[in-house]
């Protein structure tokens, strides 16, 4: 007889890196501005159907840009359990972890620049302020760290330890 437990899944930091508030206002005025000039070009289309296509395409452009959602999750079933960093898609056991730091926003564009290695897994919002930086030891993998964006740091690393 299988013992079957259902794993419980416990989100101790969850954090979805949006774009601002204002970028939606020049988001909509480009859209606005090429449905005018879509207008001006082309006499014989409806002067509403450049509008009624290019603003949801505005729309659909920002919200894709804060598609990446960032959280630490414990997943704990009747062996034992687990804590993951997500990003995205993509997963990383706090196991692997040998070491991590907040990226200032002073020192973002040194670790983005001429510091960072190639081979490193990298999620940067440019509109977000500070970084978490987080070193692996897996052998296994070939990714010396990764360096994400988030806008609580502390936040997420205390999520990491704990």
């Amino acid at each position: 007889m299988s013992d079957t437990r259902a794993a419980t899944q416990t989100v101790r930091y969850r954090e979805r890196l949006w774009v601002p508030w204002w970028w939606w206002l020049p988001g909509f005025g480009l859209a606005v501005i090429i449905a005018y000039e879509v207008n001006l070009g082309i006499r014989s289309l409806a002067i509403w159907v450049p509008y009624a296509v290019l603003l949801p395409v505005a729309a659909a452009a920002l919200v894709w840009l804060g598609r990446v959602e960032v959280r630490v999750v414990s997943t704990s079933n009747g062996e034992g359990a687990t804590t993951e960093l997500w990003v995205g898609s993509a997963h990383l056991p706090v196991d692997v972890i040998s070491r991590s730091a907040v990226v200032p926003r002073s020192a973002k564009s040194a670790a983005l620049g001429r510091q960072l290695d190639p081979a490193a897994f990298v999620v940067h919002r440019a509109w977000v302020p500070a970084m978490v930086l987080v070193v692996l030891d897996d052998p296994e993998d070939p990714t010396p760290y990764w360096l994400v964006s988030c806008r609580q740091p502390d936040r997420v690393l205390a999520a990491l330890r704990s």
